[in-house]
């Protein structure tokens, strides 16, 4: 401060104190207590106070005083009396559920921050899960004891990932290798359809697939028309009957216990194929163009991690070594 007297100096600096002190005032209220908002959005979501209390080891007093601090700030009221129960109102409602979301995201970044572990968090689809996928890891686990797999198998009818609002650091999806402009992706190995039945239905499915019950693994019958179609299989099949359900785990279970013929992916009946569960009626497996990938966020920290699992499970891929089955591209 060269060329200022030492009164001017000293009134410079109480100024930039002072605003100093003022700016971080104003910062501090951009954001009310974070624990009362902890017990509003405990209390919306249990909606009792009394439980919220329980859940955050507080008593029923503090919760409601941490609200009403809330509803001073805002200027609104969260709750409204309803004859002996407290109800939270519709922008209460809607304040809670932005609230979720966001402890939801803190949790999960500590959970992240605090192991430091050698850990992956994985999604997958639920057939891929229990026809490959649990061995794979089971293999896993021995050859590598400190790296852990934690895996979440769940149904999905159309296999997508949100890395942001849910907590994986990697999947294993189903698609044409394109799930999003923050991600990255390797191909496993690709889908190919082909009709499944138990041994007891063959000679009626390989003498006409047209008079045979037909078992539906997805709600939309998509699998029956793409196989149908890539096949170019003569003769009308009619795919609107037959019996419908979630998952082509479901479809292999029904097929096995003879209750029509389904539609698999070849990769994945690969064990009951051998086992001599499930025949197949007519050879020919029709690709889909979509493939398994294991996926994973753009810049994330377990990169190397995730590519280690990768070199693992691409050594353990099904081979499809099948000399008299025609592979159709169509």
């Amino acid at each position: 401060m060269s060329g200022y007297r030492q009164d001017e100096k000293r009134k410079i600096l109480r100024y930039c104190m002072k605003n100093t002190h003022h700016e971080r005032v104003v910062t501090s209220r951009h954001l009310p207590p974070i624990y009362a908002l902890r017990a509003f959005e405990s209390a919306a979501r249990n909606g009792s106070f009394t439980l919220a209390a329980e859940e955050l080891n507080l008593t029923q007093s503090a919760v409601s005083k941490h609200i009403k601090t809330l509803e001073q700030y805002f200027g609104c009221k969260l709750f409204v009396r309803s004859g002996p129960k407290m109800e939270v109102t519709s922008q209460g409602r809607i304040f809670a559920s932005g609230l979720k979301r966001g402890f939801r995201h803190i949790e999960d970044a500590c959970a992240v921050f605090r192991d430091q572990r050698e850990v992956l968090r994985l999604k997958a689809p639920s057939t891929l899960t229990m026809r490959w996928l649990l061995d794979c890891l089971s293999q896993f686990r021995r050859a590598k004891p400190g790296f852990e797999v934690q895996i979440a198998s769940v149904w999905m009818d159309i296999d997508t990932v949100d890395f942001f609002s849910e907590p994986f650091d990697c999947a294993i999806l189903l698609g044409a290798g394109k799930f999003g402009d923050d991600t990255r992706c390797v191909k496993l190995f690709d889908e190919w359809l082909i009709p499944v039945c138990a041994p007891a239905l063959l000679t009626a499915a390989t003498a006409s697939l047209a008079q045979c019950e037909l078992i539906h693994p997805s709600p939309d019958r998509r699998d029956w028309r793409r196989w149908l179609r890539g096949a170019g299989f003569p003769g009308p099949v009619d795919v609107t009957r037959g019996q419908v359900f979630d998952s082509l785990e479901q479809g292999n279970a029904a097929a096995i216990a003879g209750h029509g013929v389904s539609i698999g992916d070849l990769a994945l009946c690969e064990r009951p194929i051998e086992d001599k569960q499930l025949v197949l009626p007519v050879r020919t497996a029709v690709s889909t163009g979509d493939a398994y990938y294991l996926v994973w966020p753009d810049g994330t920290g377990k990169a190397p991690y995730v590519r280690e699992l990768h070199a693992f499970l691409q050594n353990r891929v099904p081979r499809m070594e099948y000399a008299d089955i025609t592979f159709s591209t169509s």
